[in-house]
């Protein structure tokens, strides 16, 4: 191969490479920020998050909860905002208050727990447990 197609050849794939790490350097950011919002939900004028791992029963429709939009990029228009509205169903064994089930249906349902900070209610402590 003579220096030209060897030029050719080096920049073709000094292209590529530029081109892939702007590709991965925007998708880790814009998943970096979509990482950032927490799934959560509100109910009754109460929060909710979304808690892994648990084996609960769904129970009775309760209602409609509200997962709020998620604006992680700053800037959003507040008025635009609406969420996405999914049914909530209670946790046998666990007060509303403290706990629901939401989903499209019961077997499609996650579970979410209301609390602050890093501390679960006790009543769902003990269903994480197995107790």
């Amino acid at each position: 191969m003579n220096w030209t197609g060897r030029s050719a050849g080096v920049l073709l794939a000094a292209s590529m490479v530029i081109s892939t790490a702007a590709c991965t350097a925007d998708s880790s950011s814009g998943g970096a920020a979509s990482g950032s919002c927490v799934n959560r939900f509100t109910y009754q004028e109460r929060t909710y998050r979304d808690v892994a791992n648990v084996d609960f029963t769904v129970g009775a429709k309760l209602g409609v909860a509200t997962q709020p939009p998620c604006d992680d990029t700053g800037g959003q228009d507040k008025t635009d905002e609406t969420g996405i509205a999914q049914t909530a169903y209670e946790v046998h064994g666990i007060s509303p208050e403290l706990a629901i089930a939401v989903g499209d249906t019961p077997a499609e349902a996650s579970f979410f727990a209301a609390y602050s900070g890093a501390d679960l209610p006790p009543e769902v402590q003990k269903l994480m447990d197995g107790s």
